[in-house]
């Protein structure tokens, strides 16, 4: 684990921006580094995905930069796993240039998806462009708490402060986006990790349920639309109306 915290003092109320870069190339991740707290960034860097995924838990960072070649688990592994306990938003930064490896890591949970070799300039504004929408969102944390509550004990969702009536493949596909929202779920993921969903089913079969959802979405809100289509790939579940 690698910390360097030299920044520049700054006045009463400036927020350090907090980085965790989990990358196995001590060079590359000694020159992000610099760079990065050239421009008012702290970071603490780890080679180790294990390690990585230790300091989520001890600190509190604003954004990960996630290699995806690492020694004992792939980082396309590490997404879900960061996913399970935090929404931190999540950059990739790969050297693997295979167009699957960029969708199955926005799929999962990340944010974005820069191949090396990249322009830290370019780097420092993609940080800045994510967290300011990032914060944009959590302005009223409450407004969005209050759309969409999973009670996984129950298998139930409420919406807007209404219990929606869902069957349990319904419950399934909705759970999912829920927790994935504001970010892409494929339809073969919808499919495959539903356990109410028979795996012989038709994709389509899950246009159908989604489409059953949003009727029941729209009975309480018809202004609004929540789950959006994204062409090619699968569903997204916006909270940001």
């Amino acid at each position: 684990m690698r910390s360097h915290t030299t920044l520049r003092h700054k006045p009463k109320g400036f927020k350090i921006i907090k980085i965790l870069i989990i990358e196995d190339d001590p060079e590359l991740s000694l020159i992000l580094t610099n760079y990065l707290t050239k421009h008012d960034m702290e970071v603490i860097g780890a080679e180790d995905p294990y390690i990585g995924l230790s300091l989520l838990t001890q600190h509190s960072f604003d954004l990960v930069i996630l290699d995806l070649t690492l020694p004992g688990m792939d980082g396309l592994e590490m997404i879900p796993k960061i996913r399970d306990h935090s929404n931190i938003p999540i950059i990739i930064s790969s050297a693997r240039d295979d167009i699957t490896d960029k969708v199955i890591g926005l799929e999962r949970g990340a944010d974005d998806y820069m191949p090396k070799p990249y322009d830290p300039r370019e780097l420092v504004t993609r940080i800045k462009t994510i967290l300011r929408r990032t914060l944009t969102t959590d302005k009223n944390p409450s407004q969005e708490e209050e759309l969409f509550k999973v009670d996984k004990a129950s298998r139930t969702v409420i919406f807007k402060g209404k219990m929606l009536d869902l069957t349990a493949a319904e419950y399934d596909v909705l759970s999912m986006l829920i927790a994935h929202k504001n970010g892409s779920v494929s339809r073969e993921q919808l499919l495959y990790e539903s356990d109410h969903i028979d795996d012989d089913s038709s994709i389509k079969n899950i246009d159908v349920i989604i489409s059953r959802i949003r009727h029941k979405i729209v009975a309480i809100d018809k202004e609004n639309i929540y789950i959006k289509p994204i062409r090619g790939v699968g569903y997204l579940l916006t909270t940001n109306i």
